[in-house]
């Protein structure tokens, strides 16, 4: 009797008292209840963009709203302009979200031009501190333009040659972030001139380039303010059409051994034959190194370096001429076609080139297939091109006067012996040189416009 009594006493001594039972459950509520109100204390983050002051008809203003906490309960957009108040977005998201973005574009109309503020609530779905969501409240403040730049055609008469160059003057109703003349895919900077009284004229340096056909020569002009707004313009001119020499190239695996050392390094290692390595050299780096002209060209003097026409290598006979069209001839196949982009100019070994004019040393250095070069700039975006050059006597950076002797000819690059490639490019496009040695030409179509 007495064992069972002792066992009946075991038992009931392991249970929990009611009382206990109850005060864990409490706890676990409290706890639980804790935890839904203090699992997110920080309120939602918002962003509002872009970062620039200025906005246009055409922009949009993006809010992003972050909560990775509770998620996002409601946003709300206002603008504030004067005595207005504008609602532009209100939403709730009864399941949370955890990010979103409003893009606003501002074309509606609902904005005049001037100063706006843009204001942003964003609540999440929180229930710190006490019931009440966690808040943020963000604005920013911008300048509404919806005017674009007015452009007002100072040069009335533009004559051009297929292949040559032309200088547009115009002026605009305000400094512009981007502007000057499209000619299909190709875009020509123009630069503001200073000292003209808060007049906002520029001078813009174009060509017709050699590959349009005159029917397909369609230059405007074109302005974008710092506020996105753009305004395009067409403008009179006359331009004539040019034909273009064709010849063919021979090439010799005598000729391609000797120059395709000079460009080790420069070419895929799974490329065996000569002619696939030349062939690699003619297109690819070709490309590059025109590219590069380009580059070169966006390093220029927003005011004219030169005076007067440029100078000719002394005593050069002419050997290939601008714009040359070749084909490009190995054991009887037609292998490639390239056109040639400068004048080549003969004179004896290692003459002594000089500056066709006045400028400032952008490069001096091997450039592909032309070899050791010198680009010169001549301001606008005009800039002269010395190439297979033997040696250099300039740095970048330095200061020449026209005839100054800069380098010697030579047969670096894709040179067929010694000899000087003369370029002139104008926004980086190749244009014909022999425009800018003739004083008449210069006088009729670059400085009688410049006032």
């Amino acid at each position: 009797m007495n064992k069972d009594t002792s066992l009946t006493k075991k038992k009931s001594g392991g249970k929990l008292p009611l009382g206990g039972m109850l005060a864990i459950i409490a706890l676990l509520a409290l706890c639980a209840g804790a935890f839904m109100i203090f699992r997110d204390t920080t309120p939602p983050v918002v962003a509002i963009g872009p970062d620039t002051g200025q906005l246009g008809k055409g922009s949009v203003v993006t809010v992003k709203a972050d909560d990775p906490g509770s998620g996002l309960k409601s946003l709300e957009i206002y603008a504030v302009q004067g005595d207005k108040r504008i609602p532009l977005t209100a939403k709730t998201y009864p399941g949370g979200i955890l990010q979103v973005q409003e893009d606003i574009p501002l074309d509606s109309g609902t904005l005049r031009e001037g100063q706006f503020t843009i204001e942003v609530t964003a609540r999440d779905a929180s229930l710190y501190p006490f019931g009440q969501a966690g808040t943020s409240k963000a604005e920013k403040t911008y300048a509404l333009d919806l005017t674009p730049p007015r452009i007002y055609v100072e040069s009335p008469v533009n004559n051009l040659n297929q292949g040559g160059a032309g200088l547009m003057i115009y002026a605009l109703s305000e400094e512009a972030a981007k502007t000057g003349i499209q000619v299909g895919e190709r875009f020509f900077p123009a630069y503001l001139q200073p000292g003209n009284a808060g007049k906002f004229l520029y001078y813009c340096m174009f060509a017709h380039p050699w590959d349009v056909p005159v029917k397909d020569f369609q230059p405007f002009i074109t302005a974008s303010d710092a506020a996105g707004n753009s305004a395009k313009r067409s403008f009179n001119y006359h331009t004539n059409p040019r034909d273009f020499r064709h010849d063919k190239i021979n090439l010799s695996d005598s000729f391609m051994e000797q120059t395709i050392p000079e460009f080790q390094g420069l070419i895929p290692a799974n490329l065996g034959s000569l002619i696939d390595q030349y062939l690699y050299i003619n297109n690819t780096i070709r490309k590059e190194n025109r590219a590069r002209l380009v580059e070169f060209s966006r390093q220029t003097s927003p005011t004219m370096l030169w005076s007067g026409p440029f100078v000719r290598l002394p005593n050069a006979a002419n050997r290939a001429r601008f714009a040359d069209a070749r084909d490009y001839m190995y054991q009887g196949k037609k292998v490639d076609f390239q056109t040639h982009l400068g004048l080549d100019l003969a004179s004896i070994q290692h003459a002594p080139v000089p500056a066709g004019n006045s400028g400032r040393v952008v490069y001096a250095d091997f450039l592909g297939i032309y070899g050791n070069v010198v680009v010169l700039d001549h301001g606008l975006g005009l800039q002269s091109l010395y190439a297979h050059l033997s040696s250099i006597a300039v740095h970048p950076g330095d200061m020449v006067e026209k005839g100054q002797i800069i380098a010697h000819t030579g047969a670096t690059g894709l040179a067929g012996g010694d000899h000087l490639h003369y370029g002139i490019t104008v926004g980086g496009v190749p244009t014909q040189p022999i425009e800018w040695w003739d004083g008449t030409w210069i006088k009729h179509n670059i400085t009688s416009k410049i006032q």
